[in-house]
Parts: structure tokens; C-alpha cells; sequence
């Protein structure tokens, strides 16, 4: 009797062999989606972080993590000085900067702007 069970479990075992692995075959897919739409963009986005604190250079103007705007005027191997206001400077972590600082273009002074109206017109 005995024999007869394991004649049967070896049988069952061959056939189980290729339904196992059917079995994987949605993780390995989810795998490969969550590789697309989420590791690899995100690989992608440290390493221009990675280049872009590697090229930075003094009179670039950065925002840091915390939020705050300043032109960088000295820099070290680990840290950066930011000036954030006239004669207020700030040492931080390369790592803490999040961003180069869009810069848009100069705002004329009123009074320039006043004298060229009367110019015209």
C-alpha cells in the first residue's frame, strides 16, 4: 500500500515542478513593472543630483533642502558657503542642496520704468 503512495507523490511532484513555476511568473512580472516606473527613474534622478552637486561653482545660485535661496561663495570638499543676505553667510552640506536656483530676468527699478513712459509719450 505504501508503495502505491509513493508512486503517486513522485508523479504529482513532476507535474508540480512546471505549475510552480507558472506560480512566479506574476511576481517576476511585477518585479519588472515596479523596475520601470519606479526604481529606474528614481536611479536616474539621484544620479543627475550626484552630477549636479559635483559641478557646482561659486556664483551659482542654489536652494537648499530646508528651503533656502543664496549664492554660493566658497566652496570645500563636504560643504559650500551660501551668502543668503548681504554679509550673511551659511555653511552647508553639498548633500543639503536640493536644487540650482532658477534665475529670471532682472526687475527694473520703478523709476527707470516712470522715465521711459515719459520718454514715449
Amino acid at each position: 500500500m505504501t508503495s502505491i503512495a509513493y508512486a503517486m507523490g513522485q508523479s504529482g511532484a513532476a507535474s508540480g515542478g512546471a505549475s510552480s513555476f507558472m506560480n512566479f511568473i506574476p511576481l517576476i512580472l511585477m518585479f519588472v513593472i515596479f523596475y520601470f516606473l519606479l526604481i529606474r527613474p528614481q536611479q536616474k534622478k539621484a544620479k543627475e543630483h550626484r552630477e549636479m552637486i559635483s559641478n557646482l561653482k561659486k556664483g551659482d545660485r542654489v536652494i537648499t533642502s530646508g528651503g533656502i535661496y543664496g549664492t554660493i561663495t566658497g566652496l570645500e570638499d563636504n560643504t559650500i558657503t551660501v551668502e543668503i543676505a548681504e554679509k550673511v553667510r551659511v555653511k552647508v552640506s553639498r548633500g543639503n542642496v536640493a536644487g540650482l536656483a532658477q534665475t529670471s530676468q532682472p526687475v527694473q527699478p520703478a523709476k527707470v520704468k516712470d522715465a521711459e513712459k515719459d520718454k514715449t509719450g
